[in-house]
């Protein structure tokens, strides 16, 4: 069994990753010029934005489901150009800096199961949440802070 981890796609994002927006004052999505790195960890490219780099924090609705455990939350993503991560059978670097929580659910937006991990050593436990056939995706969220890091789904494709 494969997975995959896919970075957004930066057009969820509107007018927002603009380079002419980055210093406008709108408090919905303020821009931060990353200073240290790791530490602005991007959800398009699944890596840590580099020094200088801008970004902006977002709130990002990553589990929408009609149950209690419907999120939404705090997000960095890239400014300017960015292109989404794919990682195959593979942890994206941001993910592999981080103690992880992985919250696994099943078609109906429920969990059904959830581990802690220190993000190098998460593909193991990757297989093994995704070989219960009730599990649909998982969600990884950075562990310390809780923000939302990536969705896990099985791959079945090249």
């Amino acid at each position: 069994m494969a997975f995959i981890i896919q970075g957004l796609d930066p057009s969820l994002f509107g007018s927002v990753l603009d380079q002419k927006q980055v210093g406008a004052q709108d408090t919905s999505a303020p821009y931060y010029e990353v200073d240290e790195n790791p530490g602005f960890p991007c959800r398009i490219t699944l890596d840590d934005a580099s020094i200088g780099q801008k970004v902006a924090l977002v709130s990002y609705p990553h589990h929408q489901a009609n149950t209690p455990y419907a999120q939404s939350g705090p997000i960095f993503v890239s400014c300017g150009d960015a292109k989404p991560g794919r990682f195959v059978d593979t942890i994206p670097p941001a993910l592999a800096r981080r103690k992880l929580s992985l919250r696994a659910y099943d078609k109906d937006g429920m969990m059904v199961d959830a581990a802690l991990v220190d993000g190098a050593a998460a593909k193991p436990v990757i297989l093994t949440l995704l070989s219960n056939p009730s599990i649909t995706k998982i969600d990884a969220h950075n562990a310390i802070r809780g923000c939302f890091a990536a969705h896990i789904v099985r791959h079945e494709g090249p």
